[in-house]
C-alpha cells in the first residue's frame, strides 16, 4: 500500500475516533458533574462544619467521624439495615429458589404467565409502590385489615407500619415481594444451565426425584448461588426509597436504616448538617466498598470453581 493511500486511511480512522469522542462527551461530563464530583465533594464535607447555606465551611478534621461513631442514632441506624439484610436476604434467595424449581418444571402450565406475573413489581416504580402499601395496610379501611378481621384473626385493625414491633417486618415483605421477580429470574436462568441429559441419565438409572435435586441440581447451583445471594445482599443496602415513602425511618426509628439517617442529616432536620451526613455516608460507603469485595472473591471463587 503507498504511502498517500496510509495516510488516507489513518485520517479516516483519526476522524471515527474524533467522533466517538464527540459523542462519548456528554455522558462524560454528566456522569463527572453527578456521580465522580458528588462522591468526591462528600469526602471534602466530611471534614467541614457546614449547614448547607452558609458560605463559610468550618474545617473540623474528624471530629465529624468521631461523632458519627459515637452517635448512638448511628448506630442504630447501621443494625436495622444489618437486621433488615439479615431477614431479606435468605427468604428472598430460598424462595425464589423453591418457586423457580416449579416454573422450570416441564410439567408446570402457564409457566410464562406466572413468571411475567412474579416479574410484574420490578418494573413498577418503588416509590409507588410504597405509597400504595400505606393504603393496602392501612389500620381502618386497609385490606389486609379488612381481610384479618373478616377471617377473625383480630379483634381490631393492626397498625403494620405505626407500630415499632411490626413495622420493619412489613417493609421487609413487601421489599421481598417487589424484588422477588429479579431473584426468580436469576434462578431460572441458572437452572437452565443444567443439561437436560443428566436428569434422563439419572432417570434410567433409577435416581428418584430428591436422589436428582441432592446429586445434581444443588452441586451444579453451587457457583450460582453464591452470586444470587451476593446479589441479593447488595440490593437489599438500597432500600430508601421503600422505606422513605412505607415509614419515613419511624416509628421511633424502628426503620431508620443508614440511607434514611443521612437523608435527615442532610436535609430533613430544622438545621441541615452536610459535613455530618458526609462524614456518615463515607463511613457506609466503606461499609458497601467491603461488602464489594467480599461480591468480588466470591465472583473470582466461581469463575474457578466453573474452570476445574
Amino acid at each position: 500500500m503507498s504511502v498517500p493511500a496510509l495516510s488516507a486511511r489513518h485520517r479516516r480512522v483519526r476522524r471515527t475516533e474524533l467522533w466517538a469522542y464527540a459523542f462519548l462527551l456528554p455522558t462524560i461530563v454528566l456522569y463527572g458533574v453527578f456521580t465522580v464530583y458528588p462522591i468526591v465533594g462528600s469526602y471534602w464535607y466530611s471534614f467541614v462544619d457546614w449547614n448547607g447555606f452558609d458560605a463559610i465551611k468550618t474545617f473540623v478534621g474528624l471530629d465529624n467521624y468521631r461523632e458519627a461513631l459515637s452517635d448512638p442514632l448511628f448506630w442504630n441506624a447501621f443494625k436495622v439495615t444489618i437486621l433488615f439484610t439479615v431477614v431479606a436476604v435468605p427468604v428472598k434467595v430460598f424462595s425464589g429458589f423453591l418457586l423457580a424449581l416449579v416454573l422450570n418444571s416441564p410439567r408446570m402450565p402457564w409457566k410464562g404467565f406466572f413468571r411475567t406475573g412474579f416479574f410484574l413489581p420490578v418494573v413498577t416504580t418503588t416509590a409507588i409502590v410504597g405509597v400504595v402499601m400505606q393504603f393496602i395496610f392501612d389500620p381502618t379501611s386497609g385490606p389486609v385489615n379488612g381481610a384479618l378481621l373478616e377471617l377473625g384473626l383480630t379483634d381490631e385493625g393492626v397498625n403494620f407500619l405505626g407500630d415499632a414491633r411490626t413495622a420493619l417486618w412489613t417493609v421487609v415483605a413487601v421489599f421481598v415481594w417487589k424484588w422477588f421477580g429479579q431473584t426468580l429470574i436469576y434462578w431460572l436462568a441458572a437452572l437452565q444451565t443444567i443439561p437436560t441429559e443428566l436428569y434422563e441419565a439419572a432417570s434410567i438409572d433409577g435416581a428418584s426425584s430428591p436422589r436428582r435435586m441432592w446429586s445434581i441440581t444443588l452441586p451444579l447451583l453451587k457457583p450460582f448461588t453464591i452470586i444470587i445471594t451476593l446479589l441479593t445482599l447488595e440490593s437489599t443496602l438500597h432500600v430508601f426509597d421503600l422505606m422513605l415513602t412505607m415509614t419515613g425511618g419511624g416509628p421511633f426509628f424502628a426503620t431508620q436504616v443508614v440511607e434514611i439517617f443521612i437523608y435527615e442529616q442532610a436535609f430533613a432536620s430544622s438545621v441541615p448538617r452536610l459535613g455530618y451526613a458526609s462524614a456518615v455516608a463515607v463511613l457506609f460507603g466503606l461499609f458497601v466498598f467491603v461488602v464489594g469485595l467480599f461480591q468480588l472473591v466470591g465472583v473470582r471463587a466461581v469463575q474457578r470453581a466453573r474452570q476445574a
